[in-house]
């Protein structure tokens, strides 16, 4: 099956992006990344430059990958700021994608809509391929639609929740809404199940980073969200079977079982 895809300007095979974020070492975050089979790496300008000598490790792994870097704002909490590291990222990175990320709650790192619909207004003037960050929320979907944006990524659920898809309804509302929008589930899936389901919804691809890295066996993790997300995309294309609200025998019976009819 042709997995390839569409995603901003560029066309790529793996429907999985990953984060670089909060794994035990450089070696299993690599390692990680290689059994993910994604070509699409989620980066921080803030974290890389806390140490220059750890950041020129990372860029060597990255480098040495060959994926599509996209940086992120994360740890912003307005649109002024959210434009600041999007034109840093962009010069860092030489890339005009970003992850556009305005926290507005501590708590639960639910983003801030107002803040969020704002900054991709601007970003999207300036060239960007915005990637904004959202809640399962419909209208700030279209707000962000009416912005530019061509890529949405709604939540499942809260950042590092694990909690999988709290409301596939709104999801797929979102789906239905805009079916030739870019959809990625971003946030709050927890086990590769959670990706089979996001991606059995219609949805385009799964954004993923600490159920990889904060896993037991981070690497074997990585190989089950591949397989995870690839048959949920087999799935969609290929139309399963209707719920029903009642049984249905899968065999037909009629007339008299064949061991009797020669007795």
């Amino acid at each position: 099956m042709n997995n390839r895809w569409k995603i901003g300007d560029k066309e790529i095979d793996s429907r999985l992006l990953i984060g670089s974020a909060l794994y035990p070492s450089p070696a299993i975050m690599e390692e990680s990344i290689k059994a993910s089979g994604s070509q699409v790496v989620t980066v921080s300008l803030r974290r890389q430059g806390v140490n220059k000598e750890a950041g020129e490790s990372f860029w060597k792994i990255i480098r040495s990958l060959g994926v599509e870097v996209l940086p992120n704002t994360a740890g912003c909490h307005t649109s002024k700021e959210a434009i600041v590291i999007a034109e840093m990222s962009r010069e860092v990175f030489d890339t005009n994608w970003i992850k556009l990320e305005v926290i507005g709650d501590q708590y639960n790192l639910q983003p801030d809509p107002y803040e969020t619909v704002e900054a991709a207004k601007i970003l999207v003037k300036k060239g960007f391929e915005v990637f904004p960050y959202m809640t399962d929320d419909l209208v700030m979907a279209k707000r962000l639609v009416d912005a530019g944006c061509k890529i949405l990524m709604p939540w499942g659920s809260p950042i590092g929740s694990g909690k999988g898809l709290m409301n596939p309804y709104n999801l797929s509302a979102i789906r239905k809404a805009f079916p030739k929008i870019t959809l990625i589930v971003d946030a709050g899936i927890g086990k590769p199940s959670h990706a089979l389901q996001a991606m059995e919804l219609g949805y385009d691809g799964v954004l993923l980073n600490s159920a990889v890295a904060l896993a037991q066996d981070p690497v074997a993790v990585a190989k089950a969200f591949a397989l995870a997300v690839e048959a949920g995309r087999i799935s969609y294309k290929a139309g399963t079977m209707q719920e029903r609200e009642f049984a249905s025998p899968s065999t037909a019976v009629v007339g008299t079982p064949f061991w009797h009819q020669h007795q």
